[in-house]
């Protein structure tokens, strides 16, 4: 039997409107400043992109974390 593994993690996050569009202005410093602590706790996901909808923010990353990511 195989299972496939997931390829990305969501984390959805719900805000307001106007702090959604704050966060997308400066999306790229965010996802500078996560994966450099991600990098300084030797944690191998890094965050690929912010996504924004009406109401939320989705943090993309390219794996599921796991024990493993350690």
């Amino acid at each position: 039997m195989t299972i496939k593994r997931l390829f990305c993690k969501q984390v959805i996050i719900s805000i307001s409107k106007t702090n959604v569009n704050n966060i997308m202005v400066l999306s790229a410093n965010y996802i500078t400043n996560i994966n450099r602590a991600l990098k300084n706790i030797k944690f191998k996901v890094i965050v690929n992109y912010i996504w924004s909808e009406t109401m939320e923010i989705t943090i993309i990353s390219n794996a599921v974390v796991t024990l493993s990511n350690f």
